[in-house]
């Protein structure tokens, strides 16, 4: 049971925790944060009793002393496309249960009072303890992010044997067949990929996409290589390898216009581009031409430890090229010193030729020892 007691800020009004702290609570998962309603009371109110206004969207409150965020109990209405197209309703005469409707899975849509006792009026227990993510009711259908959320769900509870529900993915599968997810803000489909990659089984996220035909919308390119990608990413643990090996089979345009549609973050992109280019510049038994092209391109000199992490996702996706080998061609190649080709008398467009030489011969012996 989640502990809470109200103090004087919140002294004689009706405050519940909800959502994913009443969830995880019930599933033994330890949780930090806690989301708050309070049900029957106004703006003005909450202002008297110092707490401060910040939501732009809906009311939502800082505590004065504690700084958490509370939220007036509210309604929505659906009035455009996208996950921004609501008209929002909070007033004291909204109910708990109105609230938790407008949530979109049954296993989020509970809540707790002070005094322990836990409102679910959806039945979000019963499908906790069957592992069924289902929606809460058919407004569900109205918010297209709603289908990237259930998939990071899947990604996070399918190690617990979660599965989501028939009804459920009709459902979705319905929504992006009336060109919902087309209306998705790129920085929000983003936002939920960069949370899903640190979830326990990122694969059924993309799996469960690609299921209800979300993955082609948004993601065509992916979509028809996705299977390979799956595989390699399984063998990852960091976030950023994971987005990695999942795009190495994509070609270098098409996984230029993925990051910039989406936005991702650059050392995100700079990494995947990294592996795309190696598997394009290497062949399986690479010579050292190609060793000391690649490690131009890669620019391996200069940056080191970027191309350290790119050899480790070559070496974890296990993408058919002689890792190891290389390795061994790159660090004997770094030990070419610029200055003891200065110090022969070397200068300018020869000293850069000079060095070629020098990496290469170098790249060339490690290679014959390997």
């Amino acid at each position: 049971m989640i502990r809470f007691e109200l103090d004087e800020a919140l002294q004689g009004l009706e405050v519940y925790c909800v959502g994913g702290a009443v969830r995880d609570d019930l599933l033994g998962i330890a949780h930090d944060d806690r989301d708050w309603v309070i049900v029957g009371t106004t703006s003005e109110e909450m202002q008297k009793r110092g707490f401060r206004p910040v939501g732009r969207d809906f009311p939502v409150f800082l505590h004065p002393h504690t700084q958490e965020e509370y939220a007036l109990a509210r309604t929505e209405r659906k009035s455009g496309h996208g996950y921004t197209g609501f008209e929002v309703h909070a007033a004291p005469e909204v109910t708990l249960e109105e609230d938790l409707i407008r949530r979109d899975l049954t296993i989020n849509a509970m809540a707790q009072d002070s005094s322990g006792r836990r409102v679910d009026p959806y039945h979000g227990l019963e499908d906790c303890r069957a592992g069924i993510l289902r929606h809460v009711s058919q407004a569900f259908g109205e918010d297209p992010l709603r289908i990237l959320r259930t998939a990071r769900f899947l990604a996070r509870f399918r190690p617990r044997g979660f599965t989501v529900a028939d009804d459920t993915m009709t459902l979705m599968k319905a929504m992006v067949a009336e060109g919902e997810v087309g209306h998705l803000v790129a920085e929000r489909v983003w936002q939920e990929i960069g949370r899903t990659l640190g979830e326990s089984d990122p694969t059924a996220f993309f799996e469960l996409l690609q299921q209800c035909g979300a993955l082609k919308v948004l993601m065509p390119a992916l979509d028809d290589v996705l299977a390979a990608g799956l595989s390699r990413m399984r063998t990852a643990e960091v976030p950023m390898a994971r987005w990695a090996l999942l795009t190495a089979d994509l070609s270098h345009d098409a996984l230029t216009a993925l990051c910039d549609r989406y936005r991702v973050p650059g050392e995100w992109r700079d990494r995947a581009l990294m592996v795309v280019r190696s598997r394009k510049l290497l062949s399986s038994s690479p010579d050292a031409d190609q060793v000391l092209a690649w490690g131009q391109a890669m620019d391996a000199w200069r940056r080191p430890s970027r191309l350290d992490e790119v050899l480790d996702m070559l070496a974890i996706g296990d993408l058919g090229l002689p890792v190891a080998a290389l390795e061994q061609a790159i660090d004997q190649a770094r030990q070419v010193s610029p200055q003891s080709l200065m110090a022969q008398g070397h200068r300018g467009a020869e000293l850069g030729r000079m060095i070629d030489v020098a990496r290469r011969d170098a790249i060339e012996r490690a290679l014959a020892q390997a």
